[in-house]
């Protein structure tokens, strides 16, 4: 399966959840940051052939991605818009099983998305981390 582009969901308000997470991360677990990139690369690179441990699919279109470092467990959740395009939506650090408003907030984010891409995308190269922002704007309303 050919890569696949990944970007960041924005809400109305035009914050990106995830990368403000990912910038935080960085500050506090430079380790812990630099798995949770490689996970986005894998996706970017494998997109729906990902599976675990690295990816699971959790319901409703919403998938997770894993990594570890010591005995926190991050995880980004995800979902698809058509084949090549990967929307990362919500995270969250956890030690036991995954909140279900979790994955509810997952759920809306993809809805709104779905109403309306272009509103809802904020793009990111994620070969440059998440501080430097593609200078190309593709985004996701035709798809």
């Amino acid at each position: 399966m050919p890569p696949i582009d990944v970007y960041f969901y924005k809400d109305e308000s035009g914050h990106t959840p995830v990368l403000e997470w990912l910038r935080e991360l960085r500050q506090r677990d430079r380790k812990a940051y630099a798995k949770c990139v490689a996970r986005i690369r894998r996706l970017a690179e494998f997109g729906h052939e990902l599976r675990r441990p690295e990816a699971d699919y959790l319901r409703e279109g919403i998938h997770e991605l894993r990594a570890k470092r010591g005995r926190v467990n991050y995880r980004i959740l995800y979902f698809f818009h058509g084949q090549n395009l990967a929307i990362l939506a919500h995270t969250l650090t956890k030690e036991g099983a995954l909140p279900a408003a979790d994955i509810t907030r997952a759920i809306r984010r993809k809805e709104a998305f779905e109403h309306n891409p272009a509103q809802h995308t904020y793009e990111e190269d994620i070969n440059d981390g998440p501080d430097k922002r593609r200078t190309q704007d593709h985004r996701p309303d035709h798809r």
